[in-house]
């Protein structure tokens, strides 16, 4: 046997030692710098973290603030209701995820265990409606319309539904007074998500995970006022979680009420003559599609001229916003936000927009002024105009001869417009374009507000468009590629446009001032665009954003913080020809496009002003447009694809100011059934107590109004629900009407 030396293996011992005394003191050192740096430099905050691990906190629900109307009636208020929720958290701890209790909870609620379990899914981008989008750790509402039964059934059998409560909650009501449903103003709320959460940490107005918030219309614009503050009691608890003490509480602040100048009875009358006017529409027979008109869409916007208050505010299609209260349902979810509903969420008022027809002429009239032609001059209302090969024709080719700028309003003559819109185009250059044209006719409508935001309190309002040289530069570079690959020079209308805009898309044709100067080609307005446009004629001038919040009403009626009008600009007309205007639009009334629908109104009481428009869109059926102004009220009336202004809208208007200024059928004026002859001034009354006095309302005001505006001889429309009546052959109007005079049809845009 062989011995190794020692001192043959001693260095090698000696240096793995080392190695290993260097790594073990190496270890000891971090462990040592970790702890110094836990227990003392961060030691007060990580020991203020872990005495919160023995705190619970209870949270109490603010009570959120009502929205009122004019007069302190309620359209959206809490009411108290048995809520069924389920913890998520604790159904995650059994075995099965708790799929056993919630189908257990199905039985006893009546409901589809398949809907129940779906309810507590999370949302996220791969998971489709029904499912919960607020914090996974707060409660999850189930149902809001348990009976007391059920309610008493699941907390007496609380082993059989663990992390199941049932208990009685203030919960959102839409109370649609006198059937006013007021969807698109009012909004809904849906719960706080963790991102919102986040996001509002650091701010002024924090969330708590129990939180709901307001998602659109009103709900969302006044959700901090509305909304109030959550009470927190903070508890003591021990490693048991029994509690050892009352740490402390912060009390629940109630969420302040918001007065609006919604006047509920109007808004009624308003919903229903819209909706009305476009089931007549859709009666109606288009002979150029040759079938009925659809009348998809509509939106009707009652405002005070001379102060921009909205009075009412309607948009079809519409919905219930209870669907939301509670968590909404698969099915109502489809409903309402599915291409087949047609996308009832939107507000058809400040989101729909579409070409605004002749009742965008009244920007041009002050344009032409603005350009040096003369209100009073003569200009040529010829049957039609043509430009090389184009012809465009006037509405049924009929030709006044040289007229007025105000006489082309009242017959609304197009050809007028058109030479006026050309001769402008060729003084700027035609094609090739001086270095600073004036283009008058596109900075009139900027100067009238288009092109931007009214400014009204509501989220997500849309900018409509005006194509001025700016814009068609912009939109030409967007979309060149798209147009020059799919562009036929001899190919179809479509692909000869996308053609030619691929060459010159970017330059400001002939054909497209022409069009423009009618409300036609890529122009784009909104409802509440125009309501502020012919307000500001109204007022004598003054371009006002429109409002609806009127006052923030804390809940106690100690604080009152009025909304007071908010000024947008002048209109960029002379009082002359303000005057001029209004003496042409009260024409359009008596003697030009709208006075088939107008006949017998007192119109030496109560002056009534109007355009009426009929816009086209490509591939579709004309869009109804009506602008109507008296000196305390502005109404506008739009409907897709039904038709002409004054045919699809006309009557629907008229009915509207029979129900503001009390006028029957025949004319007659009675001032008690006048719902509001003025605008409503003054706030509801407060009370001591922070309560608000609201007056009855009727159950259906609208049915009420139909009634006091019937003929003496009694006669019904058989098309109206039960226990409503219209002017005599109201429908059978509509139909000669249109037999006698069928929707404008404009010349093809020049491709020139």
């Amino acid at each position: 046997m062989t011995n190794i030396p020692e001192t043959g293996r001693t260095p090698r011992v000696q240096i793995r030692l080392v190695v290993i005394q260097i790594l073990v003191l190496s270890l000891l050192g971090t462990l040592g710098g970790r702890l110094w740096f836990l227990q003392i430099r961060n030691g007060d905050e990580y020991a203020k973290e872990a005495s919160g691990n023995h705190v619970q906190q209870v949270v109490q629900p603010a009570v959120r603030g009502s929205i009122l109307d004019a007069r302190g009636v309620p359209i959206a208020d809490n009411e108290t209701r048995l809520v069924v929720s389920a913890s998520r958290t604790d159904l995650l701890k059994m075995q099965d995820d708790g799929k056993a209790v919630l189908t257990k909870l199905a039985g006893v609620l009546g409901l589809k265990a398949e809907d129940v379990i779906q309810k507590v899914r999370l949302c996220d981008a791969k998971t489709p409606q029904p499912c919960w989008n607020g914090s996974p750790y707060q409660p999850i509402p189930i149902t809001d319309k348990a009976t007391p039964r059920q309610a008493l059934q699941i907390r007496e059998r609380s082993e059989d539904f663990p992390g199941i409560t049932a208990e009685p909650e203030a919960v959102r009501r839409y109370a649609a007074p006198g059937k006013a449903n007021t969807a698109q103003v009012l909004g809904y709320l849906s719960p706080v998500t963790d991102d919102e959460i986040t996001k509002a940490k650091d701010t002024d107005s924090p969330y708590l995970r129990s939180d709901q918030v307001g998602r659109s219309g009103l709900e969302r614009q006044y959700d901090k006022a509305l909304r109030g503050k959550a009470g927190v009691t903070r508890y003591e608890v021990d490693n048991l979680g029994r509690v050892i003490g009352k740490a402390k509480s912060d009390k629940a602040e109630p969420g302040a009420n918001l007065v609006t100048s919604i006047d509920a009875r109007v808004q009624r009358v308003a919903e229903y003559e819209l909706d009305y006017a476009m089931k007549v529409a859709r009666t109606q027979f288009d002979k150029i599609t040759g079938e009925n008109y659809k009348a998809d869409s509509g939106a009707v916007v009652v405002m005070e001229a001379k102060t921009g208050r909205v009075v009412a505010m309607a948009s079809q299609p519409t919905y219930d916003p209870n669907a939301w209260v509670g968590g909404i349902s698969g099915k109502d979810y489809t409903a309402l936000t599915g291409k087949k509903s047609n996308y009832p969420l939107l507000n058809r008022a400040t989101q729909g927009q579409s070409a605004p027809g002749s009742t965008f002429k009244v920007v041009s009239t002050a344009a032409a002024v603005e350009a040096g032609y003369a209100f009073d001059g003569h200009y040529p209302c010829t049957s039609s105009y043509s430009v090389g090969s184009q012809v465009f024709k006037n509405f049924e080719g009929e030709s006044f001869g040289p007229i007025s700028l105000g006489r082309a309003l009242e017959v609304s003559c197009d050809t007028v417009f058109y030479g006026l819109a050309d001769n402008e185009w060729k003084k700027d250059g035609g094609i090739n374009p001086k270095k600073t044209p004036k283009d008058f006719f596109y900075k009139a409508a900027h100067q009238f507000g288009l092109g931007k935001e009214t400014g009204i309190d509501l989220p997500n309002e849309v900018t409509g468009r005006v194509p001025d040289r700016h814009w068609k530069s912009s939109y030409w570079k967007a979309n060149k590629d798209a147009w020059c690959k799919s562009g036929k020079k001899n190919g179809s209308y479509v692909e000869r446009i996308a053609y030619e805009n691929c060459l010159e898309g970017n330059r400001m044709r002939e054909g497209d001032s022409i069009n423009y100067s009618i409300g036609q080609g890529d122009t784009l307005v909104t409802p509440v665009q125009e309501a502020a446009i012919y307000s500001a004629v109204s007022n004598g001038g003054t371009l006002y954003a429109p409002t609806i919040g009127k006052a923030i009403v804390s809940a106690d009626g100690r604080t009152v913080q009025e909304i007071k009008p908010k000024v947008n600009g002048k209109l960029p007309v002379s009082k002359a020809t303000l005057k001029g205007m209004n003496e042409a639009f009260a024409g359009v009334v008596t003697r030009g496009t709208a006075a088939w629908k107008f006949g017998g109104w007192p119109q030496d009481k109560i002056p009534l002003h109007a355009k009426t428009g009929t816009a086209e869109v490509y591939g579709k059926q004309t869009t109804s447009w009506l602008a109507t102004y008296s000196k305390d009220y502005t109404i506008i009336m739009t409907i897709s694809q039904a038709g002409t202004g004054s045919g699809a809208s006309g009557e629907a208007v008229r009915k509207i100011y029979n129900a503001l200024y009390g006028v029957s059928a025949d004319g007659a004026i009675d001032k008690k059934k006048a719902l509001l002859p003025t605008p409503q001034r003054s706030l509801p009354k407060i009370q001591t107590d922070g309560s608000i006095d609201a007056p009855a309302i009727s159950k259906d005001p609208a049915k009420d109004q139909q009634a006091s505006q019937a003929p003496k001889d009694g006669t019904t429309d058989p098309n109206l629900p039960a226990g409503t009546t219209a002017s005599p052959t109201a429908v059978n109007r509509v139909t000669r009407r249109h037999k006698a005079r069928p929707p404008k049809r404009r010349g093809k845009r020049i491709l020139t």
